[in-house]
């Protein structure tokens, strides 16, 4: 398994909680922090994640095609995705020794 995000770690975690996750219901991951950005960058944080999600193969989308871009509404998990969020869920962080 590659290395992922914090916020990537989080999406793996929420979506393996039901079949399909909408897009609003991921933005509880900036609802946890004390000085969150703002609400465009959150967006566009979200959205880059999820893209690379999809593309490593973790997760499925769904949404609308333009001719230039792709609006993610909702997202499930593949199998793959599927296993990763099961071994996040089993892993303990580990404390930075020096």
């Amino acid at each position: 398994m590659t290395a992922l995000s914090p916020l990537q770690k989080f999406l793996l975690k929420e979506c393996l909680d039901s079949v399909v996750t909408k897009r609003s219901a991921l933005k509880k991951f900036y609802a946890k922090q004390s000085k969150p950005p703002k609400a465009e960058d959150q967006q566009s944080a979200i959205t880059k994640s999820l893209e690379r999600l999809i593309d490593r193969g973790y997760l499925t989308g769904f949404g609308r095609r333009t001719p230039k871009k792709w609006f993610i509404e909702s997202v499930r998990l593949s199998p793959a995705g599927r296993r990763a969020a099961r071994n996040l869920l089993g892993k303990q962080q580990q404390i930075p020794f020096r």
